[in-house]
């Protein structure tokens, strides 16, 4: 795999590094108001399953073309279909879950109901495979669970501040039952790692194709296609640029893994999700009341301290 190296030229892996993290960055908070904007069409908010196969098989193209010459970021390795068939089933949940939540909440919400997953992995951890629970994880449990309930009230409830929620019980359930499957997908990608002693972007390449065809076998059972003449064409394009995104999300993230430390990893991590709440709330047009603000600075405040 080509690297930049830090040692020789140090003064370049940083502007490279910059410029990946800002391209992870830019195409992170763009695909969620992106998809956001898509799942609000209601002739395009019931084809959840479409929608993620078709991610996943963009995933793959893209990992395909990286694989190759003159490119050739990483070797792809096979692993067993059958093996690999429960990790892709976990990363469907792990993608649509929060998805459905997406098109039933509002983007606020959204992005802070994803704060949780972190601690929440070292919780489970402790529980499926009796590892120490870091001290931290458990102080940040508690005020994370508090400003989310927090903004979860403001948010779903109409009566708080006067006006018609824009997140719904539905979006609520999606939200943490979303939450959970993320929690086990992170934990079954690092128990696949050590099994399978593949890289990242080799257990994605295998298991991305097998989440595309499982969902299509659901697919004519439980979504609902739209009418593509009643579609505008400019939600089309959306649908590919959201594509496109999540291909810069995955290429960016492998960069940003390879290059930089994990403190800079959990920076970004912090600023995304500052960015997509700032945004979601200038752009919703919604007054902002109280308990929304202490809601947020506590969740927040929990995954920085």
């Amino acid at each position: 795999m080509s690297q930049v190296s830090l040692k020789d030229s140090p003064k370049q892996a940083i502007w490279i590094s910059g410029l990946w993290i800002i391209i992870n960055t830019i195409a992170t908070v763009g695909i969620v108001f992106t998809n956001k904007a898509i799942f609000s069409d209601p002739a395009l908010r019931h084809c959840q399953l479409s929608f993620a196969s078709f991610h996943f098989l963009v995933t793959w193209l893209t990992l395909h073309v990286l694989s190759k010459s003159p490119l050739s970021l990483f070797v792809p390795r096979r692993a067993a279909t059958r093996q690999m068939i429960p990790l892709a089933m976990a990363m469907c949940f792990n993608v649509i879950l929060p998805n459905m939540s997406l098109a039933y909440s509002s983007v606020m919400f959204y992005q802070l109901a994803r704060i949780p997953v972190t601690p929440a992995v070292a919780l489970m951890n402790l529980l499926l495979y009796r590892e120490i629970l870091p001290l931290l994880a458990v102080f940040a449990l508690v005020p994370v669970c508090v400003g989310v309930g927090m903004f979860t009230y403001s948010d779903s409830s109409r009566t708080v501040d006067g006006e018609i929620s824009q997140t719904s019980t539905l979006g609520v359930v999606f939200a943490f039952t979303g939450v959970f499957a993320s929690d086990l997908y992170t934990i079954w990608i690092a128990s696949y790692h050590r099994k399978l002693q593949m890289s990242s972007m080799q257990l994605l390449y295998n298991q991305a194709p097998i989440a595309s065809l499982l969902l299509l076998y659901i697919i004519p059972f439980l979504d609902v296609f739209p009418d593509q003449r009643t579609v505008p064409i400019h939600r089309w394009f959306m649908i590919a640029l959201s594509g496109v995104l999540a291909s810069l999300i995955n290429i960016s993230q492998f960069y940003i893994v390879a290059q930089t430390s994990p403190v800079s990893s959990t920076v970004v991590g912090h600023v995304k999700t500052c960015t997509i709440v700032a945004l979601g709330w200038a752009l919703s047009g919604r007054d902002i009341n109280e308990w929304s603000v202490v809601g947020v600075f506590i969740a927040v405040g929990g995954i920085i301290v």
